[in-house]
């Protein structure tokens, strides 16, 4: 509408001066070069605006005829961009697709027809790195470095390659490169955070924690857990060294997460030691509340040094009443009343769990109660069989992995807060009271002690689950006679597996981190793999003339 209003303004213009020409007349006379040319001043007006228009028609002649070549190179150069951009298209569409073949060959066409483009290095490096040649991958991403648009993503590549490589001090320096060129990276983040657990840095790693909070690249209740973690880690790791800083940050940890259980059993053991026996007795109460957890039942039993096993017992119904029906509370209070030889109260408080399917620990309890109030023999020996075959625990299961002690990171993938207290797998298809005849002949020794027994209960559990997934060395292929010998068609009830020698077992559950110098005398957590119930093929045979071995891991 505006249009056509000006160009109706225009022709009004027009017309107007049209006429006021016309109203106007008078004569113009032009002498030039010996000619006179007289006319009007409508004819010399109208003569001015054609020769006006006949010089705009010839500039315009003349401007494409010498543009002629330039046209010509802009044409061929269109086209040669459009051929690159189409081939990286395709070269895209092919790596999607996983074909190396073709990937490579638009790789080369766009490298042909449009070198100058940043994802022309982008389609070089990825089918390098689909076809398998990290060097021309690497080649690619350093090309990428000398283009600020693409220097971020060449970082990137790179750290991707350095960490295929196991060059980590290659990868930490391109990532902390891409923080400081870029600080809302989310993976240069998560790769620094990585790298300072893994190195034990946990100052460092709450700096980072902090910092992706800011930056909004975690939220809020995902960092106050990961602070609360590292908090706890350098409170175990400084709780020897320097008791009043690892007091001041387990307490730290436990204000951000009231249910961490190393922070909240690490605190109060340490406050109970001080003398603040209120707080240390409010802090684990206020832990049991939101977790129970048998680290937290002890702490909070022996947190009065000197108390009787009947005061001990007390503070045990405490708990009990704070989680009632809570196994791990009846597991505290029963230990707490054979402890103060109130045998009909543990037997009456062990009842529940052995009508449930007892565990190991409540079996054990039982032949603890057994061999304190009557001394017998046979009972003891019948308990601790039981527990042999009886439903796990729960434990700190990570990653595939289960380890008797807490540990901020896993050994298995670095992540941080990756152990969760819980069941592990079962590693037999059945839970059956049958006995086998070697546990029975082995339990049938009038010398063995109670806690030997728990031992080799525990390495009973435990050998199966150090069987399924522990890294071994490469055996020799068995014969068919054997295979078909170890695969029978039925199976009326499952065997344990028998355990490895002493020191295959050393070396299975060697631990996975190293600890400085001042540190190689403290125990190492004992770490054992987890064999999950579909992947599990089932007890080994145990080889002709091989002889059973047992070792002892708690002993």
């Amino acid at each position: 509408m505006v249009r056509v209003l000006v160009y109706l303004f225009v022709i009004a213009l027009l017309a107007a001066g049209a006429v006021w020409l016309a109203d106007r007349p008078g004569e113009v006379s032009i002498l030039w070069q010996g000619y006179r040319i007289e006319t009007s001043v409508a004819i010399a007006a109208i003569g001015v605006v054609m020769l006006a228009f006949l010089a705009l028609v010839a500039w315009a002649v003349l401007r494409f005829v010498f543009g002629l070549p330039s046209a010509f190179g802009f044409a061929s150069r269109a086209r040669r961009r459009a051929r690159g951009f189409e081939a990286i298209s395709r070269g895209m569409v092919a790596i999607g697709a996983g074909d190396p073949v073709a990937a490579g060959r638009y790789a080369t066409d766009a490298r042909k027809f449009a070198a100058g483009e940043p994802l022309t290095l982008l389609l070089e490096a990825q089918s390098a790195q689909l076809s398998g040649d990290r060097g021309q991958a690497e080649a690619a991403f350093k090309a990428m470095l000398d283009k600020p648009e693409t220097r971020v993503l060449g970082l990137r590549g790179l750290f991707v390659e350095a960490r295929r490589r196991g060059d980590m001090a290659a990868a930490r320096a391109f990532a902390d490169d891409a923080v400081r060129r870029s600080p809302s990276l989310a993976w240069a983040n998560d790769a620094l955070l990585d790298f300072h657990t893994a190195a034990g840095d946990w100052q460092a790693a709450r700096t980072a924690v902090e910092r992706r909070a800011a930056l909004r690249l975690a939220d809020k209740g995902e960092a106050k857990r990961q602070r609360a973690v590292l908090l706890a880690a350098e409170a175990l790791e400084a709780k020897d060294r320097e008791p009043e800083k690892a007091l001041a940050a387990a307490l730290e940890a436990v204000k951000l997460a009231p249910g961490l259980t190393p922070a909240a059993a690490l605190a109060g053991r340490m406050l109970s030691e001080r003398g603040d026996i209120k707080k240390a007795a409010r802090l684990l109460e206020a832990a049991w509340k939101q977790v129970s957890h048998p680290d937290i039942a002890s702490a909070y039993l022996d947190v009065r040094p000197g108390d009787s096993a009947r005061d001990r017992l007390a503070r045990a119904e405490t708990l009990a009443k704070l989680r009632p029906a809570d196994p791990e509370g009846v597991l505290a209070l029963a230990g707490a009343a054979i402890h103060a030889q109130d045998f009909a109260r543990a037997r009456a408080t062990l009842k529940p769990l052995l009508a449930g399917g007892a565990s190991v620990r409540a079996c054990l309890l039982m032949a603890e109660l057994e061999e304190a109030e009557h001394g017998a023999t046979g009972r003891v020996r019948e308990w601790l069989a039981r527990a042999t075959r009886a439903p796990r625990d729960a434990a700190w299961v990570a990653d595939g992995l289960v380890s008797d002690q807490w540990l901020p990171v896993s050994p298995i993938s670095g992540r941080l807060d990756a152990f969760v207290w819980t069941v592990p797998p079962a590693t037999l298809g059945s839970q059956g009271a049958h006995l086998d005849d070697d546990v029975l002949a082995d339990l049938d020794q009038p010398s063995a002690p109670l806690l030997e027994g728990k031992a080799e209960i525990v390495e009973a559990q435990a050998a199966p689950a150090a069987a399924g997934l522990a890294p071994s060395a490469p055996s020799e292929p068995a014969q068919p006679e054997a295979a078909a010998e170890a695969k029978p068609e039925t199976r009326p009830e499952p065997a344990v597996a028998p355990a490895p020698a002493p020191s295959e077992a050393v070396a299975e559950i060697a631990p996975v981190t190293t600890k400085p110098a001042s540190q190689q005398a403290k125990p190492a957590p004992v770490v054992f793999p987890v064999a999950h119930a579909p992947d599990d093929p089932g007890p080994e045979q145990q080889a002709p003339g091989e002889t059973k071995g047992r070792f002892r891991i708690f002993s």
